[in-house]
């Protein structure tokens, strides 16, 4: 097991037994981000490609998605258990009737979960419900992700996110009287955000008592508003090794309790402007790693604010 933070795969298998793999699921949706409720044109760093390059066609059922990813995923990565993972954009935002009709078809047999990716101002009490119905009669947990990217509101309303840290701790609240798994997406290299923040998000997702994050590193998509900025050199992005050190420091005052489901993106090279400096993720992940190991750093050694703990160390 991983001692210097709290991996992902140790938690499935602490919490399933066996090696359990997630298959992305793309459904015809989009955000109210997009379809000109808050904006046309999605948050500034978002285009097409979104997070889900990896997936299916969206115009295959939910069945023949998990049906095909688990016959490949299966076999490559010796699992027998899977997630149903509903990946791209907002599915909280699709009509509750529709989105009934896609969760029912995902309990299938090896499903062992199904986690649902939205935005914090798309929680509603009547998915919630649904989704705590489903978990009670059909023997699956669920697992709720939301896109937060930073703590920053104005960071926030500059890449054109569409709400701010309000819907995000509203949601976290809404979705713990479920008692739902909750994972936060958090972007640690936005260029107007600087240390501080991260610091702020590590101790605001500790004091939240959420389940995970997954962490991301900024890439620019060709066809994203952010690009422009980008081509126009107007954007102050920070070096690799400043990335690293936001990761450990973030990690550090993070609960140790705390699952972390990755430590940053990928995008594919021909569709972006900007990822991972160029380098493999593998070789940054690693010397994220070795760095924590060489100098004994911790996932939450640093994570001495909480239940009074700030006063009692300014006290003596």
């Amino acid at each position: 097991m991983n001692t210097i933070y709290y991996k992902y795969s140790d938690y499935l298998k602490n919490q399933y037994g066996e090696k359990v793999y997630k298959l992305p699921i793309n459904l015809p949706v989009t955000c109210p981000n997009r379809d000109g409720i808050l904006g046309n044109n999605g948050c500034s760093f978002c285009a097409d490609i979104a997070t889900g390059f990896e997936s299916l066609d969206n115009q295959l059922t939910v069945k023949e998605q998990l049906s095909k990813n688990m016959d490949y995923m299966g076999k490559r990565y010796k699992a027998n258990k899977f997630i149903a993972y509903f990946q791209n954009y907002t599915n909280t935002y699709l009509p509750l009737s529709d989105f009934k009709k896609y969760i029912k078809e995902a309990l299938v047999e090896n499903i062992v979960e199904i986690s649902i990716s939205t935005r914090p101002d798309s929680i509603n009490e009547d998915y919630l419900k649904f989704l705590y119905e489903i978990k009670k009669t059909s023997n699956v947990n669920i697992s709720i992700e939301l896109g937060l990217q930073s703590i920053n509101h104005k960071t926030l309303k500059k890449i054109n996110r569409g709400h701010t840290l309000a819907e995000y701790i509203d949601a976290v609240l809404m979705i713990k009287k479920y008692d739902f798994e909750i994972c936060t997406h958090l972007i640690l290299n936005l260029p107007f955000d600087d240390e501080d923040d991260i610091i702020e998000a590590a101790k605001i997702l500790s004091s939240l008592k959420i389940t995970g994050v997954k962490l991301h590193s900024l890439y620019i998509p060709k066809n994203s508003m952010m690009a422009n900025e980008f081509l126009n050199n107007e954007l102050n992005l920070i070096s690799l090794d400043d990335y690293k050190k936001r990761v450990i420091r973030f990690l550090r005052y993070l609960s140790k309790d705390i699952v972390i489901h990755r430590l940053l993106g990928r995008a594919p090279k021909e569709d972006t402007l900007f990822c991972n400096w160029n380098t493999s993720w593998w070789k940054i992940k690693d010397d994220i790693e070795f760095t924590m190991q060489e100098k004994n750093y911790k996932q939450g050694d640093l994570c001495n604010y909480l239940n009074g703990k700030a006063l009692k160390n300014i006290n003596g």
